[in-house]
């Protein structure tokens, strides 16, 4: 029962982490403030309140800190502790270099009294809420009685969930079948089909998980009718079910149910709306703010070291398996291998100037003209050479599924360390699956926390880089 919990617990975390950050803001603005405007009524400080709680959003999605408040262990104090820490420098970065305190009249002395006070309130939130957790594990782990029809392979597999508290809050009383020999813990099998329901409403049961085969449609249809009679809940666990290994998804065309091997938020218009008008907004911005400046002079240290064009032009895949021309600085010598044989540790290709470009990344840098006309995005798994599309499609099964979206210049991959040479195919394998793990779980947030995470990897350097 407890995952069913997961929402509950994420709103109220969130609810009370906002309710405790205003708490601060607004009780340390009327402690010190003396001008004795209601701080609703003053205009230099609700972009303060409205920064703030801005900062705290992003902190906790780079985090994921509400993705496992519903874990009993102290992961939750560790995730919410560097939370915090990130909180306090970002507000460290925006507020006091780049903004500046004075643009909104407030003070030093403000920041430290209402940050102190946020991360007590904060700590001892967290602290309750943990003992909390502790003490209703134990109430809600067996409050709901359930049990399995159909000793199929789907129904003794969904007994290994149950079994090893991957389903947790279930009180599993054992199988029915008409077949004993099926069930393979023979002290749970609790009779034929036909004695089900009489079962059920002497015991409590409160959830009912048919195994059954399509095959069985009519004692299917039986139990389910007897079920909606008697307010018991019907669940059907379908035959297929080894097809999906991940997360599937369900829809429906007219009344017919359809399950997708996967869920692809992009498919969504208003997902993909979104994502390509950021892409053209931020690659807008980069190019005019960033590129405008710094490309005579990367051009003019990149004709001085060594002869050649200043841009290098490669042929990669993108969405869909499609062809593109692919930007970047060149960063090697002029060399007939380059489209074929991939950088590797001190490679003698690489010039002097080529080495900066790739440990800062900036070699990348006009690529944001392949998002602005469309073929690649800021975010998404990153292009593969044409040679290693046709090489690795062949040996990883899910390596051609990463082409279901745009390419990017950065990606979930890359600021998880899988980036740069790929050595040998498990390597690539990592690398594809994080790319399809983005694929599945894709969201504008998780776009600004990958871009985010690159900036803080570029600056700190990366070792795979090269």
């Amino acid at each position: 029962m407890l995952h069913r919990y997961k929402q509950f617990y994420n709103v109220i975390n969130l609810t009370l982490d906002y309710l405790l950050l205003n708490i601060s803001l607004i009780l340390v603005y009327n402690l010190l403030d003396s001008s004795l405007i209601p701080w609703m009524n003053n205009k230099s400080y609700l972009p303060v309140v409205l920064v703030f709680n801005l900062l705290w959003l992003l902190s906790s999605n780079i985090t994921s800190l509400y993705n496992s408040v519903s874990d009993i262990d102290l992961k939750v104090y560790h995730c919410a502790i560097k939370t915090y820490l990130l909180y306090l420098s970002l507000i460290c970065v925006i507020i006091l270099l780049i903004i500046g305190t004075k643009s909104y009249f407030i003070t030093q002395e403000y920041l430290f009294y209402s940050m102190s006070l946020f991360g007590v309130l904060l700590g001892s939130w967290k602290i309750i809420f943990f003992a909390i957790r502790k003490s209703d594990h134990l109430l809600l782990s067996n409050s709901r009685n359930a049990i399995i029809v159909g000793a199929s392979r789907a129904g003794n597999e969904l007994y290994d969930q149950f079994n090893n508290k991957i389903l947790k809050g279930y009180n599993l009383l054992g199988f029915f079948d008409d077949d004993p020999s099926r069930v393979s813990n023979q002290r749970l099998y609790l009779g034929n089909t036909s004695l089900c329901m009489d079962y059920v409403l002497k015991n409590n049961v409160e959830e009912i998980f048919c195994a059954l085969p399509y095959s069985e449609h009519k004692t299917i249809e039986r139990l389910m009718s007897d079920s909606d009679k008697n307010l018991i809940r019907f669940k059907i666990v379908p035959e297929y079910h080894e097809y999906f290994k991940n997360t599937s998804y369900l829809q429906n065309l007219g009344n017919i149910p359809i399950l997708s091997v996967r869920a692809e938020p992009l498919e969504n218009i208003l997902n993909r709306a979104i994502k390509r008008i950021f892409d053209i907004v931020f690659s807008l911005l980069i190019i005019v703010f960033v590129f405008s400046w710094l490309f005579p002079i990367l051009a003019i240290l990149i004709k001085l070291e060594s002869s050649g064009p200043i841009f290098f032009t490669q042929l990669r895949s993108g969405r869909d398996n499609n062809e593109f021309k692919c930007f970047k600085f060149r960063s090697m010598r002029v060399n007939a291998e380059s489209n074929h044989i991939q950088a590797t540790l001190g490679d003698p290709r690489i010039t002097k100037i080529g080495t900066f470009l790739r440990k800062t990344s900036l070699d990348e840098l006009p690529q944001f003209f392949n998002v602005l006309i469309g073929n690649m995005s800021t975010v998404g798994p990153r292009p593969h050479m044409l040679s290693h599309t046709e090489q690795y499609s062949s040996l990883i099964d899910q390596f051609m599924v990463r082409h279901f979206m745009k390419p990017g210049i950065t990606g979930w991959a890359q600021i998880n360390g899988l980036r740069g040479e790929t050595k040998t195919t498990e390597a690539m394998l990592e690398r594809v699956e994080a790319d399809v793990w983005y694929l599945e779980n894709w969201t504008f947030l998780l776009d600004i926390k990958i871009i985010f995470l690159t900036i803080f990897k570029t600056v700190t350097g990366d070792k795979n880089a090269y």
